[in-house]
């Protein structure tokens, strides 16, 4: 038996997908794997017609991952028959005993994904050098958009998450993060500057303008597939593990956060990762969705500054592993730098704005 049958019977699964996904075929289930990772493998799936996705945690799955598959099957399901660009799920099963984890079975979605190489996000030609890499900007934020527009009462994802008191929560939930890492990998942390202020202004300027919405909380093009051939088009959003109800505007802010800002048009922020040089600045992106949405951006920065402090204080767990020994030192290195960027871009920008 090969490590893809390890991942599934292959009785108890076809018997499942007789019953419910029939249009998948009924010949000989023909399955192989697409992506096996540490949280969660890919299978594709093929009975003679349309080939089809298999999505479940591998075969020893970390902790959580059994839930989030689940809670992946459900945010997609509830997307199904709405404007925004996803993999649609044609259904899923929480019973263990069928292929031994959890699973959910969605469309084989075409396209390309950017891919990171030597800490740098690269795109598929032609979208890797003007003008073509300025459209793909545009295409991710008409998924944020369309993403923003969907009532998430209404397609049936109402308790997904919880949105009260959603802002107020923010820096305690990622301030406790960052100081659950000295007992998780004995880090005895260290000095960020920044992050001191950044914590104390975010705390000191929560804005009033919230609104609940689906936030997929991991956006940028490594996560997402696009057209082949001009003009940039996004097929779908991908990798939906920590989406939830929140505020959409801090999708916007995460993935903006990468784009030159026209209050400091000299400043290319995450240059190791994207060619930001290429892309429009993030205020031309706030206008675009706001005009898409009809959202009011005048909190937009402070959206922005809790997406650095958020990104800053999660990222910290890599230095943390590093020093730990679980991570190579230049894995360390690399996401320091990371960290030490976010809450020197907070700080600048609080700064800026008074």
């Amino acid at each position: 038996m090969n490590d893809t049958e390890n991942l599934y019977n292959v009785e108890r699964l076809t018997a499942w997908l007789d019953e419910n996904i029939p249009s998948l075929g009924d010949g000989p289930l023909k399955a192989a794997k697409i992506h096996g990772g540490t949280s969660n493998v890919i299978l594709s799936l093929n009975r003679g017609g349309e080939t089809m996705v298999l999505r479940r945690p591998p075969a020893v799955p970390p902790p959580g991952s059994e839930k989030t598959v689940m809670r992946e099957a459900r945010v997609l399901t509830a997307l199904n028959g709405t404007p925004v660009p996803h993999p649609v799920c044609r259904g899923s099963c929480s019973d263990t005993e069928v292929i031994g984890a959890p699973f959910y079975v969605m469309d084989m979605v075409e396209g390309w994904a950017a891919t990171i190489i030597d800490e740098h996000i690269y795109h598929k030609a032609p979208f890797d050098k003007p003008p073509f890499e300025y459209g793909i900007a545009y295409a991710m934020v008409d998924g944020l958009v369309a993403l923003a527009n969907v009532d998430y009462k209404a397609v049936g994802l109402e308790g997904f998450g919880k949105p009260d008191n959603y802002l107020e929560r923010q820096v305690d939930r990622w301030e406790g993060q960052l100081r659950s890492y000295k007992e998780l990998y004995n880090y005895p942390g260290r000095d960020l500057p920044g992050y001191d202020l950044t914590r104390d202004w975010l705390r000191a300027n929560m804005p009033s303008s919230f609104q609940a919405g689906i936030i997929h909380g991991d956006v940028g093009t490594p996560n997402a597939l696009f057209a082949d051939g001009p003009p940039a088009r996004l097929n779908a959003l991908i990798d939906w593990e920590l989406s939830t109800i929140g505020d959409p505007l801090l999708d916007l802010a995460s993935f903006t956060n990468a784009m030159r800002d026209e209050a400091a048009p000299g400043v290319l922020p995450s240059k190791r990762l994207y060619n930001s040089e290429n892309w429009p600045t993030r205020q031309e992106m706030a206008r675009y969705y706001a005009a898409g949405t009809g959202r009011d951006m005048a909190d937009f920065d402070y959206y922005a500054i809790l997406a650095m402090f958020k990104g800053g204080c999660i990222l910290e767990y890599k230095v943390a592993q590093s020093a730990a020994g679980i991570l190579s030192k230049e894995t360390g290195v690399f996401f320091s730098r990371l960290v030490l960027e976010s809450f020197a871009n907070a700080e600048a920008l609080i700064r800026r704005i008074g």
